[in-house]
């Protein structure tokens, strides 16, 4: 029975960072994984998503400059979108990242993990093949989620696309219909307009992209528009149907829509329906509470890391709860180890300091909290706004160049707890915002953070002074 200091059930970006931590940390570890090593970022996600999105932005960037527009003469090349897109998931083969575990020394058993009992693994390869494993120290959840299937009518026997479907096509489908209006279902609606498929956009909310600022799911929702999307704000899917003609969505008002293709991106479950949480007392399929240090609720053993713990859903932050959860097993294993708020050890960040880009037309870049959220959390919230496209560096980086920024200054210690920016490139900027919001940074030291001229940057003094600096 192979034992080692640290099991990781999921090969994603998340597990293969739990185990490179702890690994570094003197400690043994092995990843236990049933499909591709690199999981659902590198495959299906994060990667085929943007490069099926970077051609077409790049065409739109080109044509909002004189001088440039002139010479773009043809349309994209969508057959070598999709040639693109096929080299950054690696043709969807893992080898490389197979190479990179063995140089950093953690092993790897493939097949489906089930946890047995406290520190206990059962590993079921392809062929029925059976590895037993246990851990000396801990057992790491890093799973992931999948994609939910909302409970409308026939939606499952419609046979519809989820986003790995989306992101791993061989071709663009004439028509395409997207159930829900976040994230997913927003870059995907801009990629494919942009491949010339007429796409339907469907969400139940009041408006796309519902939990950020209300300006950026109503300028979103004109820019899907321009491109020709049909967007359905505040209607629901009540039946689907598959027939020879395509996919029938049946709205809640009573309209019919009907495409070649189904995109449902309505949100995600986590992927622990079958992994023996059963046996040592936890629901499977369920959403694993964890503390700041990505320790399960109960366990001194167990811990999760990344979607699977519904804290933020988001591969960096994934990536940031794995160094923390390595860190803090190689930590413990030598003895106690203090984790106050703000260590190596904690995802403070997961609370309110969580950066996310979406990578729509415009682009939409935020950290922290909404005006909305932060006034529900009691703050003495003052906010300013600010025209991005005002700025010197925006006009020469694109031709009506249009965008806009906020900040949420909790006014009683005159820090930035929230900030949104929309606009071309503006994910770019995001970082910045994000050091304003986890530093804490007070505004009267921000004032001589000066931005170079002309950039799009600029964007933060110009907000400084619309505050009242």
């Amino acid at each position: 029975m192979p034992t080692y200091d640290v099991i990781v059930l999921g090969a994603g970006s998340t597990g293969e960072n739990v185990a490179d931590r702890a690994h570094r940390g003197g400690l043994s570890a092995v990843v236990v994984e049933s499909e591709l090593v690199g999981g659902e970022c590198s495959y299906w996600a994060c990667m085929p998503s943007k490069a099926l999105l970077r051609s077409g932005q790049a065409l739109d960037a080109a044509k909002a400059v004189e001088g440039a527009q002139e010479a773009v003469t043809g349309s994209l090349d969508v057959a070598k979108v999709f040639e693109r897109r096929d080299g950054f998931t690696s043709h969807w083969k893992d080898d490389g990242q197979v190479q990179w575990l063995e140089g950093a020394g953690i092993d790897l058993v493939r097949g489906v993990g089930r946890i047995t009992g406290p520190k206990q693994v059962t590993v079921t390869a392809e062929d029925g093949t059976v590895t037993e494993l246990t851990a000396t120290h801990a057992v790491v959840v890093s799973t992931g989620s999948d994609a939910m299937l909302p409970p409308v009518d026939g939606l499952a026997d419609a046979k519809p696309w989820t986003a790995r479907e989306a992101t791993s096509a061989e071709a663009a489908p004439a028509s395409l219909v997207i159930l829900g209006g976040g994230v997913i279902g927003v870059e995907m609606a801009t990629a494919y307009a942009s491949f010339g498929t007429e796409v339907t956009v469907i969400e139940g909310g009041p408006r796309v992209l519902a939990t950020y600022e209300e300006f950026v799911g109503e300028t979103v929702t004109t820019s899907l528009r321009d491109k020709g999307v049909r967007v359905l704000s505040g209607v629901r899917a009540t039946a689907v149907s598959r027939g020879a003609d395509g996919v029938t969505v049946t709205t809640g008002d009573g309209q019919s829509v009907t495409a070649a293709e189904l995109l449902v991106a309505a949100g995600r479950t986590p992927r622990t329906a079958d992994i023996g949480l059963d046996t040592i007392g936890l629901e499977p399929g369920s959403w694993l509470e964890v503390d700041d240090t990505l320790l399960v609720t109960g366990f001194d053993w167990l811990y999760a890391a990344g979607d699977c713990n519904h804290r933020a859903l988001l591969t960096h932050m994934g990536k940031y709860q794995a160094r923390a959860c390595g860190d803090v097993i190689a930590a413990r294993a030598k003895g106690t180890v203090e984790t106050p708020a703000w260590s190596r050890f904690t995802a403070d960040a997961d609370h309110a300091a969580v950066p996310q880009v979406v990578f729509c037309e415009p682009e939409v870049a935020a950290v922290g909290l909404t005006e909305k959220q932060a006034r529900e959390k009691g703050i003495d919230v003052k906010t300013a706004e600010y025209e991005i496209g005002n700025v010197a560096g925006a006009a020469v980086y694109a031709d009506g160049y249009a965008g806009h920024a906020k900040i949420v200054v909790d006014a009683a210690r005159e820090v930035v707890v929230g900030v949104t920016l929309l606009g071309p490139v503006v994910g770019e900027m995001l970082h910045a915002a994000t050091v304003m919001v986890v530093g804490e940074v007070p505004l009267s030291r921000l004032w001589h953070a000066v931005p170079s001229y002309p950039t799009i940057s600029e964007v933060w003094l110009r907000l400084l002074e619309t505050y009242g600096l």
